[in-house]
């Protein structure tokens, strides 16, 4: 038993760090909208009960154009709920999640992902 344990531990661990990119993973929500060397600056739009696929973002900050709440599933499944009012901003160090609209109106948002590891500068 204590073998599964670690084998399943390991592939969650393995997962967090293989998470691909959200524009492939999710495409018809994520679109990017400028990018250079430093960032990338995404809008990412959805639909209530509407979820993504597992992926990773770089550390980012992220601009809530509209009210909303949802899920975020961690690879080690806990669950974090964020709700946000349109104006409210967040900053986020490096995660990969599963994100799930279980509010009754859309996320739309603008995220800026940093290129560059914070402690880099």
């Amino acid at each position: 038993m204590m073998k599964i344990v670690l084998l399943a531990g390991l592939l969650l661990a393995t997962a967090a760090v293989y998470a691909q990119d959200p524009i492939a993973t999710d495409g018809d929500k994520y679109k990017v909208i400028f990018e250079n060397d430093r960032v990338r600056v995404l809008e990412y739009h959805d639909k209530p009960g509407e979820k993504t696929q597992q992926h990773r973002h770089p550390a980012f900050v992220l601009y809530a154009l509209g009210p909303f709440k949802r899920t975020l599933t961690l690879p080690d499944g806990k669950v974090l709920t964020r709700e946000f009012k349109a104006g409210d901003v967040l900053w986020s160090d490096a995660q990969t999640h599963i994100g799930s609209n279980i509010g009754d109106t859309p996320t739309n948002v603008i995220m800026v992902e940093l290129k560059e590891e914070p402690s880099k500068r």
